[in-house]
């Protein structure tokens, strides 16, 4: 008789386990605590999608105007932007504060001031900022524009212009638009959203607007974010900006689809064309957009109107 545990022993081994579902990976946490999978609208959004446009302001179109210039056109999913300054002159600090460095919007480029600079006293303005900070906007643009002399609507293609001393005219320039960070989208010389630095820039900016008399009838959301006018602020305030542009477009992109779904492609075009009936809904969306924005950046006061160009 034949050993039961030696039948045993020649069976056939049992199948192996089926494998384990796959699991999706936890999300991890980056270094600012905020979950990985939660990426910013910017960075969710294809590069081809809907873009609002936008223009920041500060005093000189150098500081805090050219870091929130950067963000936003150096974001995962770029916004078309320009930027100005609302001062009479351009203002950067001198050996004193009764001795500042003087220079003139529209004509004087930022590669000519770092090099002035850097001659008159390289350790000075290394150690102060102000030749890194050149250097960051040599990067963005040819050189500082003034809000009050650009021509809304107007095309910016070809030669920049440049403004001539003493006079309301213009010339050519060597430079050309499409040379700055942003360019693409802002051809058409006009803006969806101007964001200031400075209460008084937002108050130059509106009051300008203003004296203009809407000659376009195209509308504006006109926003003011204050910050201090030092290079640490500005990182922080361009951070700050960049994400109330994330959330502007993504409510932005929604009401534009909402309006594609009601009217088809003439809605469409209305919309981007900043035609008020069509945005009607974006519009209504901003004061709220902007509230829970301030509940994360208290720090920041923030000023907000509906203007026209």
């Amino acid at each position: 008789m034949a050993d039961p545990r030696r039948r045993a022993q020649a069976q056939a081994p049992p199948p192996p386990p089926p494998p384990p579902e796959a699991v999706p990976d936890a999300p991890t946490a980056g270094l600012d605590g905020s979950s990985q999978s939660e990426q910013p609208a910017s960075q969710n959004q294809d590069a081809g999608g809907f873009k609002l446009k936008f223009c920041t302001v500060c005093a000189s179109n150098n500081n805090r105007s050219m870091e929130a210039h950067l963000r936003l056109t150096s974001a995962p999913s770029p916004y078309p932007t320009i930027s100005f300054g609302t001062g009479s002159l351009v203002r950067l600090p001198g050996p004193s504060i009764n001795q500042p460095n003087v220079y003139n919007f529209n004509n004087t480029s930022y590669e000519s001031m770092y090099s002035e600079l850097l001659a008159k006293d390289q350790r000075l303005y290394k150690a102060n900022g102000i030749l890194p900070m050149l250097e960051r906007n040599k990067g963005v643009k040819w050189g500082p524009e003034r809000w009050q002399d650009w021509r809304v609507g107007v095309p910016r293609v070809g030669k920049r212009w440049m403004s001539v001393e003493n006079t309301e005219s213009g010339v050519p320039s060597e430079a050309e638009y499409k040379e700055d960070k942003g360019y693409e989208g802002t051809e058409g010389g006009t803006v969806d959203i101007v964001i200031t630095c400075e209460e008084r820039c937002w108050d130059a900016v509106v009051d300008d607007l203003l004296n203009r008399g809407s000659p376009l009838n195209r509308p504006v959301h006109v926003f003011n974010v204050d910050i201090k006018d030092n290079h640490e602020e500005a990182l922080v305030g361009g951070k700050a900006i960049l994400e109330l542009a994330d959330a502007l477009n993504a409510a932005a992109a929604q009401e534009r689809e909402a309006v594609a779904a009601q009217g088809g492609p003439a809605a469409v075009n209305g919309f981007d064309s900043g035609s008020s009936g069509a945005r009607a809904g974006f519009d209504e969306r901003v004061p709220e957009i902007l509230a829970e924005w301030q509940e994360r950046w208290p720090q920041l006061p923030a000023l907000w109107t509906l203007a026209w160009f």
